[in-house]
């Protein structure tokens, strides 16, 4: 029978604090400007780094000054070191970075004094406790016809994806990429540009001409005519005899459509590129975060960083109906981080600036040191998940998934708080961890770099990389990866193991394993697997679902450390949330509670004299676990006495 009891996240603070790890990190900015070595992200000084973070979404990134305060020193004590400030154009969000509140008409995109002064504080204060900052450029932003865009109100969020060539459109983006970079901070007396806490930047957020989930239509007048002078004039200059007017723009298979796309996108990838060189930006520059399909993923290219969102979710979710996809990640053979295999180009960092597993999955906590792991493995440069939230009035929210009064914001009913995860202890909760993993390079890189020359399709076939990257480090290019072994075949069997023998997911038996010496971590259908034995640690679960990971918290291995994080935690939920299989029914109230987790844990270490200390949510020891030592071992059971989600492990 399950047992849950209360672990409530606070807006304000967390139970543990693993800041002093990354102390000498502070301030953000130390090291200069980020740049590009290969495919890393180097420092000014030489200094190597990685990014373990979330985004802000919308109003969250408008805290006031009191809040910004508290919300960084919560990130710090996380282990996080980057934010992406993310759907700051969003115009349903109150404040957004062009108004600070509704009600009076907006005529044009001047930046809102009120808004860019909470921006700017936030950023200030993130500097401080060593944290870095992506700032996005157009997401959500609309476009208006008092700025002299014609037929505004046919256009969409961003106005894609006409805004790639519409020049009208392209010279607003410029503005607002001048405005932006040019604003002068006055709490860290430096403009954006000069700023080398703002180390990433993209051109557009989800906006390219390929994809099938986003152009199902056909442009809207005047944008279809003028697509169709500019390819025209295209297929004239390569002398073929065919009218742009013939074929339709959504078309997925035309490869002459399809080259000029390339071409196009290109064009205005270049174009954005060099105007933000003109004006001063120094950071690596991403062109979208979308890799959509091969001759979108090509366009990229003449970027400095590949960046990407994989997720997984059945986005079923209605206004007033609340499904979601309940599998985890150890169920299935190919992982959801497939859709950034393409990413991993032979020359190019890789980073990650949206992922998820949204609530109300069970099974989501598998998916956050799952993800860090596999990152560290392929060499990736980082991850945000996908919202933190969407508004900075989180004092009053008690609740998993509801982080407004409506049911829906800007139409769409996931952003009521699908994807927020600061009160959740199945996700956020395990960012210690990931940020461990990451930020310390706790799992090794693949033993050798193998390459993949991308094919020439239309769409992606994911399938050519199988579970291959949870075996071995992939490197993609166009044209051949010379130098480099070929990719093996992916062997088809029943579970995957990374080379560095450090890495191991079964989807048969629903178990994953992170073996390495820093960080230990025994995933997914636990009850049933038994005893489950790694180097030193050695796990026997009851409970059917869980995740039991732990971190040394010194420059020593898990097996020599006197610092130790415990962290045991499987399903989380509001309480009397009802569920019809994959259904949900009634999304409960407060508190969020979770599941006890049993388990005998078996540490072999050399100190002697270790204790086991439960915390609480509130941080405080709320009790011993008792302990025996014998030959070399620490015994001890979870989840009996002083139950709870977190536990230090250390020397008396």
């Amino acid at each position: 029978m399950k047992q849950y009891f209360p672990y409530p996240f606070f807006h304000d603070d967390v139970p543990i604090d693993i800041s002093f790890v990354f102390e000498d990190e502070k301030p953000a900015g130390k090291h200069g400007f980020l740049g590009i070595k290969g495919r890393k992200f180097v420092f000014e000084d030489g200094t190597e780094m990685k990014f373990w973070g979330t985004n802000f979404n919308g109003a969250g990134c408008f805290p006031d000054h009191a809040y910004a305060e508290v919300l960084a020193r919560r990130m710090a004590k996380l282990g996080i070191n980057i934010i992406r400030f993310h759907q700051l154009d969003a115009e349903w969000h109150t404040p957004n970075i062009f108004r600070f509140t509704k009600g009076k008409r907006v005529t044009d995109a001047a930046l809102d004094p009120e808004s860019m002064d909470r921006l700017d504080y936030l950023i200030y204060c993130l500097k401080n406790e060593g944290i870095y900052v992506y700032l996005d450029m157009i997401t959500y932003r609309k476009f208006r016809s008092d700025e002299g865009v014609e037929n505004a109100h046919a256009l969409g969020d961003a106005g894609k994806p006409v805004s790639v060539f519409s020049r009208r459109l392209i010279d607003l983006q410029k503005e607002f990429c001048r405005d932006i970079w040019l604003h002068e901070n006055p709490y860290t007396k430096l403009a954006y540009r000069d700023d080398p806490v703002i180390i990433l930047t993209e051109i557009a957020n989800e906006n390219e001409l390929f994809s099938p989930h986003f152009h199902k239509t056909e442009y809207p007048e005047p944008y279809l005519s003028e697509f169709h002078a500019l390819f025209n004039a295209w297929l004239a200059e390569h002398g073929i005899d065919r009218r742009a007017e013939d074929i339709s723009v959504i078309d997925r298979c035309d490869r002459d459509l399809l080259e000029f796309k390339t071409e196009l996108q290109v064009r205005y990838y270049t174009e954005m590129y060099a105007y933000m060189k003109e004006i001063g930006v120094r950071i690596p520059i991403a062109g979208t975060n979308w890799q959509a399909t091969p001759d979108n993923y090509r366009s990229q290219l003449v970027c400095d960083f590949l960046d990407g969102h994989a997720y997984f979710y059945d986005w079923s979710w209605q206004e007033f109906q609340k499904k979601c996809t309940n599998k985890g990640v150890t169920q299935e053979a190919e992982s959801y981080l497939k859709l950034c295999a393409p990413l991993t180009h032979v020359n190019y960092p890789t980073y990650i600036s949206e992922w998820d597993m949204p609530w109300p999955n069970e099974r989501r906590a598998e998916s956050v040191i799952y993800s860090a792991a596999i990152g560290c493995f392929q060499g990736w440069s980082g991850f945000a998940i996908h919202t933190y939230s969407y508004t900075a009035k989180l004092d009053h929210l008690r609740m998993i998934g509801e982080e407004v009064s409506a049911p829906k914001i800007g139409n769409t009913p996931y952003r009521q708080g699908v994807f927020c995860t600061w009160n959740d202890p199945a996700k956020f909760g395990l960012f210690y961890h990931a940020a461990l993993i990451t930020r310390r390079g706790d799992i090794k890189e693949g033993d050798v770099l193998y390459g993949m020359d991308v094919p020439d399709l239309c769409e992606w076939d994911y399938s050519i990389f199988g579970t291959n990257m949870e075996r071995y480090k992939l490197a993609t290019s166009i044209g051949g990866v010379d130098g480099l072994p070929p990719m093996p075949e992916d062997p088809r069997e029943s579970f995957a193991r990374s080379d560095t023998g450090e890495l191991y997911r079964d989807w048969e038996k629903e178990l994953g394993i992170i073996d390495s010496d820093m960080t230990k971590c025994a995933y997914g259908s636990l009850c049933r697997n038994g005893e489950i034995r790694m180097k030193g640690v050695t796990v026997r679960c009851e409970t059917d679902y869980a995740v039991i990971a732990m971190s040394s918290l010194t420059d020593a291995p898990i097996t020599s450390s006197d610092n130790i994080l415990l962290t045991t935690v499987g399903r989380a939920e509001n309480t009397d949330a009802k569920f019809s299989g994959d259904l949900m029914l009634d999304v409960g109230h407060a508190p969020v509670v979770i599941e006890n987790i049993r388990a005998e844990i078996e540490i072999e270490t050399d100190q002697r004299g270790m204790s086991v200390w439960a915390v609480s949510a509130e941080g405080f020891y709320i009790g011993t676990v008792p302990t025996e030592e014998t030959d070399g071992k620490l015994r001890f059971r979870v989840g009996e006495i002083s139950p709870s989600m977190y536990y230090l492990i250390v020397k008396s």
